[in-house]
């Protein structure tokens, strides 16, 4: 049974980072594809980053040069490096997964694959 779950998320103000992480287990994470997604209050649930079963990372837009996903496939960890936080990054953040048996993965893909709780992130002005 797939489980993921994220910690690492917190209050910091803008210009901070914050490190978060997303264990899983369950199954081996190396033929997943893997992102986080978020979600602040009103808004509808958006893509933030993932990475597929060949180490290839996608950014939205708004967290380019920002953002940093990896993947931990021997310890089963996706790791999420924020910097430069802005308040606009306030929300609730979630770890993503679905099996794959190529290199598809994306946003939409995702959707519709195994989620974990969240962890909360608030940056503040």
């Amino acid at each position: 049974q797939v489980q993921l779950v994220e910690s690492g998320g917190g209050s910091v103000q803008a210009g901070g980072s914050l490190r978060l992480s997303c264990a899983a287990s369950g199954f081996s994470a190396g033929a997943y594809c893997m992102g986080w997604f978020r979600q602040a209050p009103g808004k509808e649930r958006e893509g933030v980053a993932f990475i597929g079963r060949d180490g290839s990372t996608t950014y939205a837009d708004s967290v380019k040069g920002r953002f940093t996903i990896s993947r931990d496939n021997a310890r089963n960890i996706l790791p999420l490096q924020m910097n430069s936080l802005k308040p606009d990054d306030t929300g609730m953040y979630y770890c993503t997964t679905r099996f794959t048996y190529s290199d598809t993965c994306g946003f939409e893909f995702l959707r519709i694959g195994s989620w974990g709780q969240g962890t909360q992130v608030t940056v503040s002005s």
